[in-house]
């Protein structure tokens, strides 16, 4: 469980300004479920989406998304995470494959959180930031994420990470503007995905 909790290079919560709102955000919160919930309307609220915002900086490590306020959906799940383990909260990160283009059948990967919550266990949650047509919650036990998974392809991976995938940092890493972001969208082949989501069937802190 300790991997859950630890600070990364992409979740730093040893830097002074995520120690910060991390201890702004917890004040007077009376229970890890509350503040989970917190942390995250925050996050799904105060952090711009790079992609519905046309945001050329680029972000990835929570400090970063907190500098400048956006990210795209990996990087706002690095900051949430990164808050939550902050407080003692343990936090991981989870992946969708999803469909961006049926007439091209192009594929990509889409970043949330999960959060072990006292007498639940872990719970998924989305801080991709909602607009017309997404409506994520924080509302356990049921799960309220931003995007359904209904077309052939597209599935949950089922592996709860420590640390985010290479190919989403290489990506937030790789280009200074939102669309070369948008245009260069990690994907796992569906045959791979299957993999990953059979080798993950052991609970995580197992």
């Amino acid at each position: 469980m300790d991997k859950y909790l630890r600070p990364t290079a992409t979740m730093d919560y040893d830097h002074a300004e995520v120690r910060s709102v991390a201890r702004a955000l917890a004040d007077g919160v009376p229970d890890p479920t509350t503040f989970a919930k917190r942390c995250f309307e925050w996050v799904r609220d105060e952090i711009r989406h790079s992609g519905d915002f046309q945001v050329d900086q680029p972000t990835c490590a929570a400090s970063e998304v907190l500098q400048h306020g956006a990210g795209w959906c990996f990087a706002k799940s690095h900051l949430l995470a990164a808050l939550l383990r902050a407080n003692g909260i343990p936090a991981g990160l989870c992946y969708q494959r999803l469909l961006l283009d049926g007439a091209a059948g192009r594929f990509a990967l889409h970043g949330l959180n999960a959060v072990l919550l006292p007498e639940l266990g872990w719970y998924r949650i989305d801080p991709r930031g909602n607009r017309n047509g997404v409506d994520a919650q924080f509302d356990p036990p049921n799960e309220k994420l931003a995007w359904p998974v209904t077309a052939e392809g597209e599935g949950h991976l089922q592996e709860i990470w420590a640390d985010p995938l290479p190919s989403v940092v290489d990506v937030l890493t790789g280009y200074d503007t939102w669309e070369g972001v948008q245009s260069h969208l990690p994907d796992i082949p569906s045959g791979q995905a299957k993999l990953i989501a059979a080798r993950a069937r052991t609970r995580p802190d197992q």
